[in-house]
């Protein structure tokens, strides 16, 4: 859905490569990676989900190393 530009995933972006996203209830941790790779042409490592408090889903996507999080980011305005 979008991606999260907080200070947490500030912080996993620039030491761990990992890119945080709001995602679909009832999409499945292959569906992000499918998406990610395909919208930003970069190689997904992993997924990790998680239901927040609110009843969102929220994805942490780790990137392989030849790829970098901060470039990434740029390309959607965080930076």
């Amino acid at each position: 859905m979008y991606p999260l530009m907080g200070e947490k995933a500030t912080i996993l972006r620039e030491r761990e490569n990992k890119l945080t996203f709001m995602v679909n209830d009832k999409a499945t941790k292959s569906d992000i990676k499918k998406a990610v790779e395909e919208l930003y042409d970069v190689k997904v490592l992993k997924v990790n989900v998680l239901i927040t408090q609110r009843g969102k889903k929220k994805a942490y996507v780790k990137l392989h190393p030849d790829y970098s999080a901060e470039e990434i980011a740029s390309q959607f305005g965080v930076l």
